[in-house]
């Protein structure tokens, strides 16, 4: 029976070389379902967007909804400012009549004719209303020929000249409250005649 050259090389002291070793294969993980909804959240939060449902797609509008809703828009801001412009006036106004008022007040320091201790009513209709101021007798013929007027001022009624009037009707609008014009036909002014005198007691 022959030896192998194998057998003889091992007799003489060799020795068998060692087998290479095998590459060694790591087992993949299993996916479970957890492991699979974990990387369904990745892959959303990496920017992938899920659909919309039918119910949730943004409404698209249209051409005329657009339109209405700029001309209601315009529409609120016009009239804003409108409000603001009639505000505007409405203080302007206020002021330009208070500065009137204070304009009136010293004009008729000094020249009112009132006399105190005057008796004789002289009635006249002014507001829609009948009035009366106090003068003497002749006051009283003097304002039914013109030659004197009458001047409301801060709720009282004040005799002054015609030329005074005329101011005072300048500085504010409707401040004269009487002023007879002695060109009128007679029996433009009912009360002007002392026969016709209005008692005091008399509620209007």
């Amino acid at each position: 029976m022959s030896i192998s050259l194998r057998d003889q090389l091992l007799g003489l002291g060799f020795k068998a070389p060692a087998p290479a070793p095998k590459p060694e294969h790591k087992p993949k993980p299993a996916t479970t379902d957890k492991g699979r909804a974990h990387a369904g959240k990745q892959g959303k939060s990496s920017g992938q967007k899920s659909p919309l449902r039918k119910d949730e797609r943004p409404r698209v509008h249209t051409s005329e909804e657009l339109d209405l809703a700029r001309a209601y828009a315009l529409r609120q801001q016009q009239e804003k400012a409108e409000a603001q412009r009639a505000e505007r006036e409405r203080q302007a106004e206020a002021q330009r009549r208070k500065e009137a008022r204070q304009k009136l007040h010293a004009l008729l320091q000094g020249n009112t004719l009132n006399v105190p201790s005057a008796e004789l009513p002289r009635h006249f209709e002014y507001g829609g209303k009948i009035r009366r101021v106090y003068v003497t007798e002749d006051q009283f013929r003097a304002l039914n020929a013109g030659e004197l007027a009458v001047v409301q001022a801060g709720g009282r009624y004040c005799v002054v000249t015609p030329a005074i009037a005329e101011q005072a009707e300048a500085l504010l609008a409707g401040s004269m409250a009487l002023r007879v014009d002695p060109n009128a036909q007679e029996g433009g002014d009912e009360y002007a005649d002392p026969r016709f005198k209005v008692p005091d007691d008399l509620v209007w």
